[in-house]
């Protein structure tokens, strides 16, 4: 192998539906996020695959697989872009693991995650500043570490049949948790 051979640093697949929006208007996203992420995107438009090949910092690099998934879960690509701190992360929840094959229950799920005119989603989002994307069978969360936990652990007690007030008093009781916690990791 050359020195100067570029470096497939992975492969994302992602729906054939998402690979405009990864693109972009007139490949505009596509290079947005191949200049950030210091990568050129090779993207498999039947496939659904998007290699990722290195062509500068190795850590911006592995972090742009995030992007390219976050994008692929349903994300805008410009707060999928927020995964470049490597202080944010993608959280992703199968929601098959809850229901089985064929039954209605992953649409009932969903149903409860996003709640009435997408209520639900917003105040888990409000209260652990962490963005959530339901896309296909599956519930995908981003923000950073620790507002990412709390996110998760709210949605899986709503897959779980929790109520949602009672998952609304949860985090409300949480939140000075959180904002010490953030403070503490901030400041050490």
């Amino acid at each position: 192998m050359e020195d100067n051979e570029p470096i497939i640093v992975g492969t994302v697949k992602i729906p054939r539906e998402r690979i405009a929006i990864l693109i972009g208007k007139n490949g505009s996203t596509k290079r947005d996020i191949e200049k950030v992420a210091q990568v050129r995107l090779i993207i498999d438009s039947d496939s659904g695959d998007v290699d990722i090949e290195q062509h500068g910092d190795p850590l911006k690099a592995n972090l742009s697989l995030n992007v390219v998934q976050a994008v692929g879960r349903g994300f805008n690509p410009e707060k999928a872009l927020g995964l470049m701190d490597e202080n944010f992360q993608l959280i992703v929840i199968s929601l098959r693991e809850f229901a089985k094959p064929g039954s209605k229950r992953i649409n009932e799920i969903k149903g409860r995650l996003i709640g009435k005119a997408g209520r639900t989603r917003s105040i888990i989002e409000d209260l652990t500043s962490t963005y959530i994307s339901v896309y296909g069978d599956t519930v995908s969360i981003m923000g950073d570490y620790i507002s990412a936990q709390y996110s998760k652990e709210s949605l899986l007690m709503l897959i779980n049949g929790r109520k949602q007030r009672s998952v609304y008093t949860y985090l409300e009781n949480k939140a000075k948790e959180i904002k010490f916690k953030r403070i503490e990791e901030t400041f050490g």
